[in-house]
């Protein structure tokens, strides 16, 4: 390999790079509180951070698609989808084929063991897998978000 073909793949490296990695740097993950039956998730967990924060003003605030939200008790995280500022779907991160732990990107789940794949409402898009994912019932009231574990 020559200079110029070793500049060209080391450009195309570093061009791509941020692009594979994407996925995996606007994904927030939270540790949240289990009150009783249910997961306690702030709506704020939800607000993009800014280069320049203005505290108090939410008004033009952007929102992520999802967050992720681990707690001790629970074997596997649950993906949290926002659709709307009232709407929202929680999803089990457990693949229904043989239980392994799902990954995100965007607006879909994939297991990284056999390539099933979940939408962002649970639903199967890819096999092997052919049992949609468990979802959970999400209310909102004030700026908390309730997710019922039972």
């Amino acid at each position: 390999m020559n200079r110029k073909e070793f500049i060209v793949k080391c450009g195309l490296c570093t061009i791509g790079m941020p692009v594979l990695l994407s996925g995996c740097a606007g994904t927030r993950y939270l540790t949240a509180p289990i009150d009783g039956d249910s997961l306690i998730v702030p709506v704020q967990s939800f607000v993009k951070e800014r280069a320049t924060p203005d505290p108090g003003d939410s008004a033009g605030a952007e929102f992520l698609k999802f967050i992720v939200v681990q707690n001790d008790q629970l074997e596997y995280p649950i993906c949290v989808y926002r659709f709307s500022e009232t709407e929202y779907k929680a999803l089990l991160m457990k693949c229904t084929h043989q239980g392994t732990e799902l990954q995100v990107f965007g607006d879909r789940l994939q297991c990284p063991a056999h390539g099933s794949e979940f939408s962002n409402t649970g639903a199967v898009r890819n096999g092997p897998a052919d049992t949609s994912l468990r979802t959970f019932n999400v209310s909102s009231m004030n700026d908390m978000i309730k997710i019922k574990l039972s």
